[in-house]
């Protein structure tokens, strides 16, 4: 047996086994959405990092920097600045006036069943989105780890993303997550000490290869410090600078948006505990994407050209870190790199699941069509398992349709954009505006959600290609205004909602404080 697949059900097994551990304790809803508030702030902080730390952010980014350099560093970045957003204006307001989803603090003002129906169609969206870039980096990975092909690796990880989520719920994917943090840290540390190894430790030296990287030897260098190999003018066209600009928004007001990164927070018991899980994760996430900056320009320097490409002679992005530790820590390293993405990948999908298939059954299930009522014990968590089976079938068969050649960064950087464009004005107008209502926040959602997707399916990147009508690849630039346009819009051209005015003191007691709140912290 090889050593890839031994490590490889190594960390199968023990998460196996932390599913069982966790699922004998699913003794309620509160336990299977939210781990029984039962999380410390070091430990969601490490989750909230696990569950931020995609595949996108460890295989895409890499392959990101090593061919684009300064330009794919923009990505690294974006995702790290995002978590001010978070800390500044989301957590706190989040922990104190919701229970277990999104849509629970939209619905605190508002009427409930419009608003709910619309988040949670938009948290699917938005989570499918994600899943499908994590699902395309799992087969990839796989299939160079233990030499299974694409599709039936994407199968093998959605079936066991169902069996952490189905049983274990929120508490045994919050430990995965944990788990996977800690590993992807340690690999990630190790990686980028072998590259300034490669580099005899010096940053002049370092910084010298990437300003001429040759990939092993190539004739024709690249300077990757300088901006515009993916975004330049002479590259993308007149509209590429402002496509960077695009990108830079979503990220950065995306992340305060995402659903499987905002459900993190109802796990901890206060809103203390939240912001303390923000700053660690922000210490971690930080010194992460940091390194990513070893991994992308080292493989540029260290590697040669056809180890990081496919055999159309395209770039490789997703295999560039695994590759880079096979060439400087040997097979060994190669296998645990490889499990690490595996054990990112598997925690993400996680994550992603269990927000989608919560929202589903909390949002939609329990508070629209049966309108918050009495209903059977346990029904609610039945419903939430059912539909992270249909959540994953569909992410499953989207990404085997879609194939390994897809980046993974860049479909994430879509994600984004879906949850900055429809989730955040709403979230901000929210907490942030008296006079927002209903008919606000449903336009907001609405139309940011149409808006993100029309315009992605219209980019280059969408069904017309190089023929494309809209310029850019990343539509935040013009989403994100859209959905805050149209949420003022569908406030300041209706009846103003004295309910949702009055409550909105309450809501500001309540963001700001804690009281009322499930195990608010006393004041």
């Amino acid at each position: 047996m090889s050593v890839p697949l031994i490590m490889f059900l190594a960390f199968v097994g023990l998460t196996l086994l932390i599913t069982f551990w966790a699922a004998k304790r699913n003794t309620g809803a509160s336990a299977y959405f939210a781990a029984g508030r039962s999380i410390t702030g070091w430990q969601n902080g490490l989750a909230v990092a696990g569950d931020y730390m995609s595949a996108a952010s460890f295989l895409g980014i890499s392959g990101m920097i090593c061919f684009s350099g300064y330009d794919g560093f923009m990505y690294s970045v974006g995702f790290l600045v995002a978590y001010i957003t978070v800390l500044l204006i989301v957590a706190e307001p989040l922990r104190n006036a919701g229970k277990y989803t999104m849509a629970d603090l939209l619905a605190y003002r508002m009427k409930p069943r419009p608003v709910r129906a619309l988040a949670s169609l938009s948290t699917l969206v938005v989570s499918t989105f994600y899943m499908i870039a994590q699902m395309v980096g799992a087969g990839a990975i796989i299939k160079q780890l233990i030499g299974i092909e694409f599709a039936p690796a994407v199968i093998g990880v959605g079936v066991l993303m169902l069996v952490y989520v189905v049983f274990g719920g929120m508490l045994a994917t919050t430990w995965v997550q944990i788990i996977k943090a800690l590993l992807l840290m340690a690999g990630a540390i190790l990686l980028s000490y072998l590259v300034l190894q490669f580099h005899d430790f010096s940053f002049t030296k370092f910084f010298n290869a990437v300003s001429h990287a040759d990939y092993g030897g190539s004739a024709d260098p690249k300077n990757l410090m300088e901006p515009g190999l993916k975004y330049g003018v002479a590259v993308a066209g007149p509209w590429g600078p402002l496509d960077l600009v695009s990108l830079c928004i979503g990220l950065v007001l995306g992340t305060a948006g995402l659903p499987h990164i905002l459900v993190r927070f109802y796990t901890v018991p206060d809103a203390k505990t939240a912001r303390s899980s923000v700053v660690w994760a922000m210490a971690i996430i930080g010194l992460f994407y940091i390194m990513t900056t070893f991994f992308g320009f080292g493989a540029a320097t260290i590697l040669k050209k056809a180890l990081i490409t496919t055999a159309a002679g395209k770039p490789d992005t997703n295999m560039v870190a695994p590759i880079l530790a096979q060439v400087l820590g040997g097979e060994l390293f190669f296998a645990f790199i490889s499990a690490v993405a595996f054990a990112t990948i598997l925690a993400v999908v996680a994550g992603l699941t269990m927000s989608a298939s919560a929202s589903f059954a909390h949002d939609f299930f329990t508070n629209v069509i049966h309108h918050d009522k009495e209903h059977r014990p346990g029904e609610e968590i039945r419903v939430a398992r059912i539909t992270a089976f249909c959540v994953g079938g569909a992410s499953i068969a989207l990404a085997i349709y879609l194939g390994p050649s897809v980046n993974a960064a860049f479909l994430v950087g879509l994600a984004f954009s879906v949850a900055a464009s429809a989730n955040l004005p709403v979230i901000v107008l929210s907490v942030f505006w008296k006079r927002f209502n209903t008919a606000g926040a449903v336009a907001g959602l609405a139309v940011g959600l149409v808006a993100s997707i029309v315009l992605i399916l219209l980019s280059p990147s969408g069904i017309y290609g190089k023929e494309a009508p809209f310029p850019l690849s990343n539509p935040g630039i013009v989403s994100i205004p859209i959905g805050f346009l149209a949420a003022w819009l569908g406030t300041i051209l209706t009846a103003r909602d004295p309910e949702a005015e009055a409550k909105f003191i309450e809501l500001k007691v309540r963001a700001h404080t804690g009281l009322g709140a499930e195990k608010a912290t006393a004041h």
